[in-house]
């Protein structure tokens, strides 16, 4: 039998867990279920909202750890216990430290990119954020093929930060979105020039992570499912995983980290707990990621929270392996979103979870909501990227057209006929009248902070306000996508899986998706599900280590 002292099952943030184990002087193993390492984690932007830490100090943003209590309070409306949010806060510049100091990655502030709710108390127009600087992925040597490949990809080599995301949508409207492509442009060719391999987000982020590894001397195996724990006088000593074919029993002396992604794809899980129309065709997570280590804690006793959850991010439900995300798009002038009658009825602009959450929550048969409709004309298409991919004038795929996620017409009435929406002229008609008055009175697009980040900086007075009254027209689906879920094993303010009576299950940790949500249903701020499941990495390893720092 193996054994080591922490086994952390998922090689997304659970690489951090392992390094915060090496950290505190513990031998330990990774086992992950895909032939990848990264998971979700590698596909997303790979920011993390980590207030407090030493980057975004040494970016002149020192503030009180009070106001980001404060702020935390409010957002989460006590859907959890203040500790648990708090071990985010208390262990986070630990966190970013260790980050720094054991992997070979840079960082840099991701500035003003706010808040989610950034007008509640304690909330910042200027952001917590951090993201990876570019990585080369040739350091890696043949670890590279061990790095899950991303869905989508850019057209050009070119590592896309999200700070330089927010100017290449604007690549069309003004010469910093020219600057920024040219930067990114240079950065990948340049590096092919050269031998390297620029990495950017999630990719930098799961690269560096498994050369800090490596560098460590923890051990990964990959093609390792799990399939059970062991339990032994009420405590969990091991893992029972599936390696080659066969059943192998590893002994973890003082516990088991489960650092998995969560139910995004399994269909049956989503529609017990969240919703019928939604099946996991549309989310952006690991295909690997089917609820399976949550079931396995479950039977052994784990309580659950918020399985209703789901780090929601409307998109294109494109044919393909990965829907067609709507981010940026949402915020720019000349556009709408409207249900199945042609009515308005959210601020689009808002962010991703709290759109998904309107989305499903007002969908039903009579009035539906699943699929949306975003409305746009040709001055929307001539301005701005779409759908993760399409750049300004470039037409809409064939593909979109025949499969009826998308549709063209010359008129507006025209259009309101071809999908059935009597309400829609006279939608477009009050909208294009708010527009014009540079404020949405119904809905309030524009007033926050967050909603200008991505708005066009050349329109005024409203960036996030422009009529829609330059045919053609077009409508494009708009669906429930999700980064994955974020329901899981009830855990406590160390990472500790609770049963359902409320107390622990000795030698169980859960964090990242596996666990429920540290935030409750809200996500505070860009990279605020990343954020978490590092903190929590190293506050399980710090917990099993018996330590205080």
């Amino acid at each position: 039998m193996e054994e080591v002292d922490v086994v952390v099952v998922g090689a997304g943030t659970g690489m951090f867990a392992a390094l915060a184990a090496a950290h505190h002087g513990m031998s330990a193993l990774v086992v992950e279920k895909s032939p990848y390492v990264g998971g979700s984690t590698s596909l997303s932007g790979g920011g993390f909202w980590i207030p407090g830490n030493s980057i975004l100090e040494e970016n002149g943003q020192k503030e009180d750890p009070e106001r980001i209590r404060t702020y935390l309070r409010e957002a989460t409306r006590g859907e959890v216990k203040d500790e648990r949010w708090q071990t985010h806060i208390d262990a986070g510049r630990a966190t970013v430290d260790l980050l720094r100091s054991m992997t070979p990655l840079k960082f840099q502030f991701m500035n003003e990119y706010a808040d989610y709710f950034p007008e509640l108390p304690g909330g910042s127009a200027t952001g917590r954020a951090c993201e990876p600087k570019p990585f080369d992925a040739k350091s890696l040597g043949a670890d590279r093929a061990l790095l899950r490949a991303p869905k989508l990809k850019a057209p050009f080599p070119m590592p896309i930060t999200s700070r330089a995301y927010k100017w290449l949508n604007l690549v069309a409207r003004s010469p910093k979105g020219v600057l920024a492509g040219a930067r990114q442009l240079g950065l990948g060719v340049g590096g092919m020039a050269l031998g390297r391999e620029y990495l950017a987000g999630g990719q930098a982020l799961a690269a560096g992570l498994l050369a800090g590894l490596r560098k460590a001397g923890v051990p990964i195996w990959t093609q390792t499912p799990l399939d059970d724990l062991i339990i032994e006088d009420g405590r969990v000593t091991g893992v029972v995983v599936e390696r080659d074919g066969l059943k192998t029993r590893v002994r973890a002396r003082r516990g088991v980290i489960l650092a998995t992604g969560g139910f995004d794809r399994n269909a049956g899980m989503r529609h017990e707990f969240q919703s019928p129309y939604v099946d996991g065709s549309w989310s952006f997570g690991a295909e690997s990621n089917t609820g399976d280590v949550v079931s396995i804690a479950q039977s052994h006793g784990a309580d659950l929270a918020f399985m209703d959850a789901a780090w929601w991010f409307p998109a294109v439900p494109v044919p393909g392996p990965m829907p067609g995300a709507l981010l940026a798009e949402r915020s720019l002038p000349g556009q709408i979103i409207v249900n199945g009658s042609g009515r308005r009825f959210m601020n689009e602009a808002v962010n991703y979870m709290t759109a998904g959450q309107i989305i499903t929550s007002k969908h039903t048969p009579e009035d539906p909501h699943i699929p949306a409709w975003m409305i746009f004309d040709q001055r929307y298409r001539n301005r701005y990227l779409f759908g993760g991919g399409l750049f300004p004038r470039q037409p809409l795929p064939k593909a979109w057209y025949d499969a009826g996620i998308a549709k063209q017409e010359p008129t507006l009435e025209k259009l309101a006929s071809s999908l059935g929406m009597a309400e829609l002229p006279a939608t477009v008609e009050r909208f294009n009248s708010l527009a014009g008055a540079g404020r949405d009175d119904d809905f309030g697009r524009g007033d926050s902070a967050y909603d200008r980040y991505y708005g066009d900086p050349t329109v005024s007075p409203n960036p996030c306000l422009g009529p829609i009254d330059a045919g053609p027209y077009y409508a494009v689906q708009v669906v429930p996508g999700d980064l994955g879920t974020c329901g899981g094993i009830r855990a406590d303010a160390n990472g500790q899986a609770l049963a359902t009576d409320g107390s622990t299950i000795p030698g169980l940790y859960a964090i990242g998706n596996a666990a429920g949500n540290a935030f409750g249903r809200v996500y505070p701020g860009p990279g605020a599900t990343i954020g978490q499941g590092l903190t929590f990495g190293y506050a399980a390893a710090r917990n099993l280590a018996d330590v205080q720092d």
